[in-house]
């Protein structure tokens, strides 16, 4: 049995962030939701259970269920990330990506700034430029 989705309602969270950065778009991940600038992924949410996928369950050292959401991070923000523990933390799969087990205490504002950051990290310079043109 395949792991089931994420709640409807936390992709409805991260679609309102994710979608609202210039010409990303949401599609469906081999699990998961998955939303992408270009070819890159910026942000990942998807359900862990009892050890499937198993490398998320190694990654947080939680069996599941859980929900986690993965983006991409550099410098001092990664490192700070890296170091964190959880609800943070670090798969083995990239040295870029950083992951974040959503919970009842999650802060909507905080992974907000996390997407950002990773479209920014992701973009091409011309679309990263439309952003910092908007704020």
């Amino acid at each position: 049995m395949d792991p089931m989705p994420p709640a409807e309602e936390l992709v409805a969270r991260v679609r309102e962030i994710a979608l609202a950065l210039p010409e990303t778009r949401e599609e469906e991940a081999w699990r998961g939701t998955r939303w992408r600038v270009r070819q890159a992924t910026i942000a990942h949410l998807i359900t862990v259970l009892p050890d499937r996928p198993s490398a998320y369950a190694e990654a947080t050292g939680h069996p599941g269920p859980a929900t986690v959401l993965t983006f991409r991070s550099t410098g001092d923000e990664l490192l700070a990330l890296t170091n964190a523990g959880l609800p943070y933390f670090k798969p083995a799969w990239s040295p870029t990506v950083v992951g974040l087990v959503i919970d009842d205490d999650t802060d909507w504002a905080e992974v907000a700034e996390l997407v950002t950051e990773s479209y920014r990290f992701c973009a091409p310079q011309k679309l990263s430029r439309r952003l910092d043109a908007r704020t």
